[in-house]
Order: C-alpha cells, then sequence, then structure tokens
C-alpha cells in the first residue's frame, strides 16, 4: 500500500470517530462541482461548516484518486484547522474571502509541516519551515489545504506527469492519456472534484496545459502580478503560480488574493499601481458584448487535429454570438522569427538558489547532488544532465537573458503582438490550448504535439488564460485560449467568464461521482 493511501485511510478513521462524537450527525453533501460561493452560502445558511466540507473530502478522496493518482500528501491538520475557522464564523458572523474552502497545492510550493517534493528523490524529506508568500495569502483568506498534487518532476515536462515520489498521473476523462504537465496532479484532482480549487505552476505551458487537458479554467497571469518565492523553479525568468478551477469564478476569486507585491520578489514591483482592488467585479456575462477578438490563424492552423479545429471554429461562431466581433485572420509581423530562441537555460542558477534560501543541507547545495541521489525517471535524468552544461539562451542569439522587462528578444516579441493589438483596437488574441488530443501515456513522447502554450505568453510576459472549449473524440477535453496586453487581466476575465456562461462546455470525469 503506497503511503499516501496509508494516510488516507488513517484519517478517514479518524474522521469516522470523530464524527461518531457529534451531537448531530455529519450532513450529506454533494461534493460535484462545487463552487466557493455555493460553499459559502451553504455556510451561512447553516447546511453544513468548513468541518463538515474537510470531512466529506476526505470519505473520499481514497475512491477518487485511486485511478489517477493525483495527489502525494494529505494535509493531517486540516480539520483541526476547519474547526478553528468554523469557531472564528460562530463568533464573528463574517467569512473571509476563503473561509473554509479546501485548496489542492502543486507539490513544488512550500507549505510548513508537509513535504515539498518538486517530485524528487532529492527532496522527498524535505518540509518547509515556512509558507511561500502565495500561500500565507491564501490561509489568511481563510484557505483549508487539504493534500499536496503531484507533478511531472522538478516541473520538467510539458507532456506528462511523471514523478519519483508520485509515480504517473492519469487525466480522469480517459485514463489511458496523459494530464499534461506539469501540474497535472492539480488538474486531474479539481476536475475529479477531490477539491475546490487547486494551485499549479507555469513556466512554458504547466497551468494552461492541464487545465485544458481537464476541462478546467487555467490562469497564467502577467509575469510580476503575483510572487513565486517559496517555489521550488524550473526558469524563474518564466515561472508564474497560478489558480487552476473548474469556474472562471473561482478561478477569479483564488487570483484576487494571490496578487501583489513581495518584496522577495522583485518581478512584482513593477505590479505596483496596476491591479484593481478587486477582480470579481469584472465577472460580466456580457463580456463578450462589443468586444474585438483577433484569431492568431498562425497557431489556430498549424497541423491542427481535425477534431479541435472544428471546435474551435464553433468557438468562434459562439464568441461572435455572444456579442464579439471576430477580426480573422491576425498577422503579427515577423511572429516566427520573434518566437524563436527565447529560452534561457537556467535551471542550474534557479535551483540552487532555491536549495540554499529553503532547503539549507550540505549534502543537498548543486545540481549535481540532485543527480547523486537520483531518480526513477528516464526523462528527468536526460534534462538534469543537460542542465549540467547547458547555459544562457538557447539557439543562435548572444542577446543577454533576463527577465520579461528587460531582455530585449523578450520586449521586442512583447511589443509586436500588443502594437497589432493596439491598431486593430483588439481586447485579446485567440487560439486553441493545444492543437492535438491529449496524448497516451504509453506513447507520450511521440504523441506530443501542437502545444500552444510554450510560444508566447512565457516569453512575452502576458496574461493568457485556458476555458474549457469542448470535448474532442475518445472524451478528451480541449480549451481555447485568450491572450491579452500586460495587466489586462480584467478584461480576459470578462471574455473568458462571458464564454464560459455562453457556452458552459465544463463536465465532469466519468467516474467523478
Amino acid at each position: 500500500m503506497k503511503v499516501k493511501n496509508f494516510i488516507t485511510y488513517f484519517l478517514i478513521t479518524i474522521v469516522c470517530c470523530l464524527g461518531c462524537q457529534k451531537s448531530n450527525q455529519t450532513p450529506q453533501i454533494h461534493l460535484e462541482e462545487l463552487t466557493i460561493s455555493e460553499i459559502h452560502e451553504a455556510y451561512k445558511n447553516g447546511d453544513y461548516n468548513s468541518e463538515d466540507l474537510v470531512t466529506a473530502f476526505f470519505k473520499d478522496i481514497d475512491s477518487l484518486d485511486s485511478e489517477i493518482n493525483a495527489l502525494t500528501t494529505i494535509n493531517s491538520n486540516a480539520i483541526s484547522q476547519a474547526k478553528l475557522l468554523d469557531e472564528e464564523y460562530k463568533k464573528t458572523g463574517i467569512l473571509r474571502p476563503l473561509h473554509g474552502i479546501p485548496i489542492i497545492v502543486k507539490d513544488n510550493i512550500n507549505t510548513i509541516g508537509l513535504p515539498t517534493t518538486a517530485g524528487s528523490f532529492a527532496l522527498q524529506d524535505f518540509i518547509p519551515t515556512d509558507d511561500a508568500f502565495v500561500i500565507k495569502k491564501l490561509l489568511d483568506a481563510g484557505a483549508i489545504i487539504l493534500a499536496k498534487s503531484n507533478m511531472a518532476e522538478w516541473a520538467f515536462s510539458a507532456m506528462h506527469t511523471n514523478s519519483s515520489t508520485g509515480g504517473t498521473t492519469r487525466n480522469p476523462y480517459n485514463l489511458d492519456h496523459v494530464p499534461a504537465g506539469s501540474s497535472g496532479g492539480t488538474a486531474a484532482s479539481i476536475a475529479s472534484n477531490i477539491g475546490v480549487v487547486g494551485l499549479g505552476t507555469d513556466t512554458g505551458n504547466s497551468i494552461r496545459g492541464p487545465s485544458s487537458h481537464c476541462a478546467l479554467v487555467g490562469f497564467r497571469t502577467t509575469l510580476g502580478l503575483i510572487s513565486r518565492e517559496g517555489i521550488a523553479p524550473l526558469f524563474l525568468r518564466n515561472d508564474v503560480v497560478g489558480p487552476m478551477c473548474r469556474t472562471v469564478e473561482d478561478a477569479t476569486r483564488v487570483m484576487e488574493i494571490m496578487v501583489g507585491y513581495d518584496v522577495d520578489d522583485p518581478i512584482t514591483k513593477n505590479s505596483e499601481g496596476k491591479a484593481p482592488d478587486t477582480y470579481t467585479q469584472y465577472l460580466d456575462e456580457n463580456g463578450l458584448v462589443g468586444a474585438r477578438i483577433g484569431v492568431l490563424r498562425e497557431l489556430s492552423d498549424d497541423n491542427t487535429d481535425l477534431d479541435i479545429k472544428d471546435l474551435f471554429e464553433k468557438a468562434l461562431l459562439d464568441l461572435n454570438a455572444l456579442g464579439a466581433e471576430i477580426i480573422d485572420p491576425v498577422v503579427v509581423p515577423d511572429f516566427s522569427s520573434l518566437a524563436q530562441n527565447q529560452w534561457c537555460a537556467k535551471f542550474r542558477e534557479d535551483i540552487e538558489a532555491y536549495l540554499a534560501t529553503y532547503v539549507k543541507r550540505d549534502t543537498m547545495k548543486t545540481l549535481e547532488d540532485i543527480i547523486r541521489v537520483g531518480t526513477t525517471s528516464e526523462f528527468s535524468n536526460k534534462r538534469l544532465n543537460q542542465y549540467t552544461t547547458a547555459n544562457g539562451r538557447w539557439g543562435n542569439s548572444d542577446a543577454e537573458c533576463s527577465d520579461a522587462y528587460h531582455d530585449e528578444r523578450r520586449i521586442a516579441f512583447r511589443e509586436a503582438i500588443e502594437n497589432v493589438m493596439d491598431s486593430l483596437k483588439l481586447d485579446a488574441i485567440v487560439y486553441p490550448t493545444w492543437n492535438n488530443k491529449p496524448a497516451r501515456i504509453s506513447t507520450f513522447e511521440e504523441e506530443y504535439k501542437g502545444d500552444n502554450n510554450q510560444i508566447i505568453a512565457p516569453h512575452t510576459g502576458q496574461p493568457a488564460f485556458t476555458v474549457p472549449m469542448g470535448l474532442s473524440p475518445g472524451n478528451l477535453p480541449v480549451g481555447i485560449q485568450f491572450l491579452g496586453r500586460m495587466y489586462d487581466e480584467p478584461t480576459l476575465i470578462k471574455l473568458a467568464y462571458s464564454y464560459e456562461q455562453g457556452t458552459k462546455h465544463r463536465t465532469t470525469p466519468p467516474k467523478s461521482y
């Protein structure tokens, strides 16, 4: 029996015993597709409380996760935290913004008392002594960490989610297929209703790809809007952390809490004065009325699977029917050449800084220490050894590697896109999140095709949101992506919410309940 499952059974036993001590029977809670607003309404009405909700999730976790293998660690303190929140609400009558909301946290985000392994043997017994900046903000808002989720080891793979500490995560919509990577554990668990909302990280794909593959909403926000402090990096120059949720509203509520300047992540200094007081004000069902949406055919028509092409063309018709004017095609001058040579090999520099700042062990200081400890993944082993010598920008360019605000190639790429958006008065640009269906686990490397997430947003720093666009044959979810200007999350929220509410493409996995 896996350690995770043993802990789950142990927790369920405790939960059941605690339930026996209650004067009233624990209420039956229908967990499927629960939203933050529905939970808070139930709390206000006295239908159930935070402890009841966490208890209900614990009772179902093992059966829901047994086949998809999305979780790595269960938070044994979740019930006690829920009780404290219930006592607070009884005294104050006030619900915090995320009061009693169970969240799933990717296993590269520091959490006090819970392992943060990044899927690796090198960190398998690392338990942080402090929470990451965004975790502190979410806990202060009343969230409860239910569990940590599996990830592609060191966040190396956009293709699949496999790690030394967690094994392989499967797509809950079709178990033979991948949930993409690297935040596949978060995606699979939230899609399967194991938690209410989830956190992922995105270096090039890892929030949006798994969200698209699992019929979720995924927000990659403007680089600089949200702190990455306390998160094991892949390439910090590209990394963001963000929400992965079943609805645009829930993703907006989570994102709203995470935003803010952090002295320990200097890039967030760029966001000062650029974030509104609230983002939920932009949840407008009529947000597409009068909007101008551009279609980037250079991505949407790039060897696209015919089933996904059909869904995308239908999405364009839906956007138009919901009030948007479709500008098709949008041509960005020199797009292909600007997109080249954007990646820089920064893993050694970034991960060694993380080890020195947080892990603080004489035996775990360098990339060579990580390699020495080893991995079960041939894929990860190749990447680790690659990064021992890889340095600087990939490709034929001598341009200095820097952040999205100082790197000349990144700035040129962003300006080319935003100049076209300005000239055409576009509110957003759209394209399929992936041009191909989720790959089969057995042949993921051969079938890895059509990943549009890697091309623009991680380099330009622009926000890009994915929303469910429907199901392709094989019961495989597909997403549409909205790309916006820097710090224009409000517009993307309006557009994404209006599209979501007008189409209702989100579906539950066949064995969710």
